[in-house]
């Protein structure tokens, strides 16, 4: 029987959420993004990302990646305010897809092994 070693995560999109007519501080505009697929970020062409407002998302992301049971905040939760306290846009996190990943692929830590 073979080792199946696989795993799945979400791939994520993470969108720029700016209330009309309001202020933005942080550089961002409203429909703004950025993809995640495993541990891999890509932006579209020309676009960037305020370090400020990466820094807040950030630490959600590998957690808004995995399967979490359904009463789990992590599970409804996933609009992230701009750490700007002056600036009103949010960070929304979208689950888009789901990846196939191999452990062994991923690691050089062998299965079984802590």
């Amino acid at each position: 029987m073979p080792n199946d070693e696989s795993f799945e995560l979400y791939d994520l999109r993470v969108e720029v959420v700016c209330p009309p007519g309001q202020r933005i501080m942080c550089g961002a505009k409203e429909g703004d993004y950025f993809t995640l697929k495993g541990e891999m970020m890509y932006l579209p062409p020309g676009q960037g990302i305020s370090i400020y407002s990466l820094a807040s998302v950030l630490p959600l992301l590998a957690c808004k990646q995995r399967m979490t049971h359904e009463h789990d905040w992590m599970t409804t939760d996933a609009v992230i305010a701009c750490p700007d306290p002056h600036c009103p846009s949010q960070l929304k996190i979208i689950q888009t897809g789901i990846t196939t990943f191999n452990h062994s692929e991923t690691t050089a830590v062998p299965l079984g092994k802590t």
